[in-house]
Formats: structure tokens, sequence, C-alpha cells
């Protein structure tokens, strides 16, 4: 596996880095495996909170450098790189602040006696993650797990090698301890024999399907807890009673932010009859609105693909589609520059046995879907392998309400395409994955929940 910061911009390769050795595999978790044992012994909560307030501190300090980092190595828009390194920074004061309530000792009401649950370290957590937020998916597991006081070892994807190193290199100038958190370089191979190892408490993964699959099996062959977020094909229902000026307010970034790169931007738009043609026009000139260029340039609004793959891989679910039927409304043409874009287009008519039903396109492109009643919406936002997120535009927020909980899926969003908050879980279900990050849920993923238990007839005895 090659780790190298190609600008997707220019296809310009602008840095390679060696593979991690078997050695330094094996380097990496002694460290990570003291760090725990040390905690385990002096388990200074204060001192992790005003670690994590450092890292907020010097997110924000430097948050331009940490912005370019990010977009030379995945070519995101350099103002949506400062958008998450400030989401960073907002992440981990969250589990600063709330460290000592997440911590607390949870009583258990029981007429058998006293009884209460401690919040403690389970011990060396292993991270996958993807590209597309380089920081952020970071930022999401390493928090909450570092004031638990689980270190963090991180695969982080080999096209963003620039953003790993700065990452540990910003945890280090805050003063966490060597062992705390490493990114590692490694293979496949050898993320799969460290999280088997025993010094390894468990594994998440934010990814694909395949990926996914191949994490939890390890985290199970090894009976170790497992988290994953492998992204998803979601729905944003327009009912009859929508306010189509405050959805057509939405269409951008619900699909084009990121350049349609997020596992839980809008993928499927399901229209009712009322109001199809109306959505059409306007997803049209939405799209049509985007202008393609230099992710630095502040004009810019539509950034290149990660990679010439990922490129590669969105043209040919096109081209797939297309040949099984569906209807380009808009798109589909080249985009003639030595970066990796692709430009935004609409499709119709993608039925059933169409390929890209089923699929996440990791990319600029909407399918929009024509139903008769908002029981058909439902209905077809339901019949898909994925549950991640889903949206519901409707002037009745009660209705809309009603409407969401009967979608099969980790979060819905009301009136709103998507949104990612420090307090807000994040997770989903069906092949979407399972465990949650961010919130309490997030902390909960890998605590172990040690429960106390004094008999009444013990209490009586010792207690008072």
């Amino acid at each position: 596996m090659a780790y190298q910061t190609i600008y997707p911009y220019t296809n310009e390769v602008l840095q390679s880095y060696e593979n991690l050795s078997d050695a330094g595999v094996e380097k990496a978790l002694e460290r990570a495996y003291g760090q725990y044992q040390a905690w385990q012994k002096y388990n200074d909560v204060e001192v992790r909170k005003q670690i994590l307030r450092q890292v907020a501190a010097l997110l924000r300090r430097d948050l331009d450098r940490y912005a370019e980092t990010m977009t030379k190595d995945m070519g995101k828009l350099f103002v949506e790189a400062q958008g998450e390194v400030a989401l960073c920074a907002a992440i981990a004061e969250y589990y600063a602040d709330k460290a000592d309530e997440f911590l607390a000792r949870e009583p258990v009401e029981t007429p058998a006696g006293k009884a209460y649950i401690l919040k403690q370290a389970r011990g060396v957590i292993m991270a996958v993650e993807p590209w597309n937020f380089p920081f952020y998916q970071v930022m999401r597991v390493f928090a909450p797990n570092f004031i638990i006081g689980n270190p963090l070892l991180l695969k982080h994807a080999s096209n963003c090698p620039g953003s790993a190193l700065a990452f540990e290199a910003l945890v280090r100038e805050a003063g966490a301890p060597e062992g705390a958190f490493q990114n590692l370089f490694a293979s496949y191979g050898q993320v799969s024999r460290i999280i088997e190892d025993p010094r390894v408490a468990g594994a998440c993964l934010t990814g694909s399907e395949r990926g996914g699959s191949s994490v939890a099996e390890h985290a199970g062959k090894a009976l170790k807890p497992s988290s994953l977020e492998l992204g998803g094909n979601d729905a944003f229902i327009v009912l009859d009673d929508a306010d189509m000026d405050e959805v057509k307010s939405q269409l951008f970034a619900a699909r084009l932010y990121n350049a349609g790169q997020v596992c839980v931007s809008s993928k499927r738009f399901i229209v009712t009859e009322k109001n199809y043609h109306r959505f059409l026009q306007d997803l049209t000139e939405v799209f049509a609105s985007a202008q393609w260029g230099d992710p630095m340039d502040p004009a810019t609004s539509l950034a290149p693909l990660s990679s010439a793959t990922a490129k590669r891989d969105v043209l040919a679910a096109i081209d797939q589609a297309v040949q099984a039927g569906a209807r380009v409304v808009y798109g589909n043409q080249p985009i003639e520059s030595p970066g990796y874009f692709v430009m935004p287009t609409i499709l119709t008519d993608v039925t059933k046995d169409n390929p890209l039903y089923n699929k996440e396109v990791f990319g600029p492109v909407g399918v929009v879907y024509k139903v008769r009643d908002e029981e058909e919406a439902i209905a077809l936002a339901n019949d898909s392998s994925y549950g991640l997120g889903n949206t519901v535009f409707s002037s009745d927020m009660d209705h809309a309400g009603r409407v969401a909980a009967r979608i099969e899926t980790g979060m819905s969003f009301i009136n709103h395409g998507w949104t990612s908050l420090p307090e807000l879980p994040f997770g989903g279900v069906k092949n979407s994955g399972y465990g949650h990050e961010l919130s309490r849920s997030g902390f909960d993923t890998f605590v172990n929940q040690h429960l106390v238990f004094i008999p009444q007839a013990v209490w009586e005895r010792h207690g008072k």
C-alpha cells in the first residue's frame, strides 16, 4: 500500500511515505499498551481534559494550515476544510467539558442492595478511518477514547498521509503522552493482526462494507467489540406540504458538499407528484450553479474528487445506470482538467433492476424518484440495504416527525439535508453499520461499564 499525497486538483504527487515495518507495528503496540497500563495506575482525567482543550486551541490557532493540508491530500474546498477544523475543535472541547458527567459513577436501583456502574477504559483501540473528512473522522474517535483512557492507533486512508501526520503532531504538541495516539502507515494485513493482538481491546472503522466486514471479522474472531460506519444511500423525501423554496435552499449542501463525498449526504431524492416537476427544475438549477476549479479559490464551489480511482468509479456507476435505462436530466459531461472533476449529474427513471438502485455513489450524482404519495415515498425510502441518514421536508413538523419515525435509518433530519454536531449521535442500521460516534453514545462505545454490587445484608453490616 502506497501512502502518497497526490493533489486531486493537479494530479501532482506532493509527498510519499514508507510503509511501516512489522517491527514498527510492534513498537507502536508496546507504546500504546504501556500507556494504557500507565493510565490504569494513574488515571488523571483532569490532565487529559486540559490536553483536549489545548488540542482545540491549537486547531483554532493553526486552522488555515490544517485546512490546507486536508485540501492538498484529498481535494476538498479550502473553505470546507476550514469548517472541518473548526468542528474538530468543538468536538475536542465537548468531550473535555462533558468528561466529568460521562465518567461519573452511575447508581443502579435494586432492592437487593447497593449497586453502581463505574465507567472505565477498555484498552487500546484500533481505528481505520477514511479520506473524505481527514481530521473530523479521526477526532470523532480520538477525543472520547482519550478522555476515557483508551490509547488509539490510527490506520488512515493511503491518500491522506499528510493529514494523518499532522493530526499526530497536533496531539503531541498539545501535551499528550507518546503512546496516547499513534499514526501507522500500515498495510491491511498488519491492521488485521493488530486487531487480533491481545493488547488491543477493540476496533472501529468508517469506510466501505468490504472494509467493515473485514474489521468485524477479525474483531469478532478475537471476541472484541467493534463499531462500524459504512456509508449510506440516504433518502431526501419531499412531501406534498413541503415549502419548495426551503427545499431548494438546502439542495446544494445536501448533495454537492465535499463534491458529494459524504456518507450521510442525500443521494435519493423522493418527491411526491405534486412537487416533482418544480423539484426537478430546482435541482437542475442548483447543480448547474456549481463552479469547478481550484479548491483553494473561495470562488470555487465544486471540488475535484479525491482520486483518479474515485472519479473512475463514479463515472462507471453513471454509465452502468444509463445503460440499464436511467435518463440523464443534467450533467454527465466531461470536464477538461488534469484534476479529478466530475460534472454534477441528475438521473431519473432508475428502476429496481438498475444497478444504481441500491448503490451508494460517492460523488456529485443525484437520483430523483417520483412517487404518488407519502406511503409510496416511505416504502421507497426503506427499500434499501442501507440505513444511515434520512431527510423529510414538510411544513408541518408533527407530520414530518411521523414520517421520519417510519424510516429504517439511524438518523433523520427535518427540513435540513444533514448535519453533524458534537452532541448529536452519529450511526446507522442495516448495511450502514452499527455502533455510534459523537455525543454520549459515542463515548460509551468503548467504555467498560463495570458493575459494583453490595448485598443489602453486607451494606447493613459495613456500609454505614
